[in-house]
């Protein structure tokens, strides 16, 4: 399937499907010179169908550490200084080959170098079906995640979905969780058509039927972001779940997706002591733990740490800290939570794994 995004200028194609990769050469043809930066687990993977790209005279493969921590000052430095050491030119293309970090990291490196070269997203995982499409690109600081960037489009996206049959489960769970992030914003229908589909570790393991609930997600993300590219207003509200969660998965390390549903358990207590939602924690508890996700280190979090680093979020403003809430199915917040209604939701997330 090929979609296409439908801003004035400067679109984009995002080519899902099986052998998707083979249409890349295709792509990076016409420059002089194309740098794919690669995560070192996808190039020991796929070293074979990697190695047969690199072979082109054009084509150079830079392998780069897998997950948030290639998204470091450090590793930023060392990746510029190499790739300009090769004389670019403004007409040089940066592929990205690997999840949501080596995409965020890669897109960076190619909105920096010359001030802006054509950068080209081949994701991986389950996750980047999030990431790669919106043009957000950007490193982690000591202070927070992603709180270095820049808006910057890719010139293509090319979703190979051959790819995700190699996933380890804990790569399946995390992307799973953007997945089913998308269902929410949809509504209640498409989200219980999700639950129901994948009901157990055993269904979601064997990613049976994964692919189309891929594509809606591609296709509720694009129609945010061709909306609102630069989050002014709707394309807040990918955000869900993310506030709590990027702060859980700072202090934790644990993989995104796994804090992102934290963060989704959190925002459903959040939105019912505001709205009185009447939102079914213990549905949501019961299912993420059915599928494996590490809700029980819920009860050794530490509020004060966590607090600390949701106060630096990027999505914040003068009036404070700032989440995206289901009030209820298709009536989605952003909201100025006060410290106060931040730490009793907090307690009773806590509780129901004490």
């Amino acid at each position: 399937m090929k979609l296409q995004t439908t801003y004035p200028t400067n679109n984009y194609p995002i080519i899902v499907e099986h052998g998707a990769i083979q249409q890349l050469n295709r792509f990076v043809s016409s420059y002089d010179q194309t740098f794919i930066l690669v995560d070192e687990h996808v190039n020991q993977l796929f070293a074979d169908k990697l190695n047969e790209l690199s072979k082109l005279q054009h084509i150079q493969k830079v392998i780069i550490p897998a997950g948030e921590q290639t998204k470091t000052f450090k590793q930023f430095e060392e990746t510029l200084e190499f790739i300009l050491s090769h004389s670019i030119t403004r007409n040089t293309a940066i592929v990205a080959i690997g999840g949501g970090a080596t995409g965020d990291f890669a897109g960076y490196v190619a909105a920096s170098l010359l001030r802006g070269v054509a950068f080209i997203q081949v994701p991986t995982t389950i996750l980047a079906h999030d990431s790669s499409v919106g043009g957000k690109v950007g490193i982690n600081s000591k202070q927070g995640k992603n709180l270095i960037g820049a808006f910057y489009r890719p010139t293509a996206v090319i979703y190979d979905l051959n790819f995700l049959q190699t996933l380890p489960y804990e790569e399946v769970l995390s992307g799973y969780a953007e997945v089913y992030k998308h269902a929410l914003l949809n509504g209640q229908q498409a989200t219980l058509q999700l639950e129901q589909h994948f009901d157990s570790q055993q269904s979601l393991s064997q990613l049976a039927g994964i692919d189309q609930f891929i594509i809606n997600g591609i296709k509720t993300k694009l129609n945010i972001v061709v909306s609102d590219e630069k989050e002014h207003g709707v394309r807040k509200h990918l955000n869900l779940g993310h506030t709590f969660g990027h702060a859980v998965e700072y202090q934790h390390k644990i993989p995104h997706g796994h804090a992102v549903m934290i963060g989704i358990i959190y925002q459903f207590i959040v939105a019912n002591q505001l709205f009185d939602s009447g939102h079914d924690i213990k549905h949501y508890t019961d299912y993420f733990l059915a599928l494996g996700y590490p809700l029980t280190m819920i009860k050794d979090f530490d509020f004060e740490t966590l607090y600390q680093y949701m106060l630096r979020d990027k999505k914040n403003d003068e009036h404070g800290v700032q989440m995206v809430l289901i009030k209820q199915f298709n009536d989605i917040a952003v909201q100025h939570i006060e410290e106060s209604v931040i730490h009793d939701a907090f307690c009773e997330l806590q509780s129901y794994f004490k």
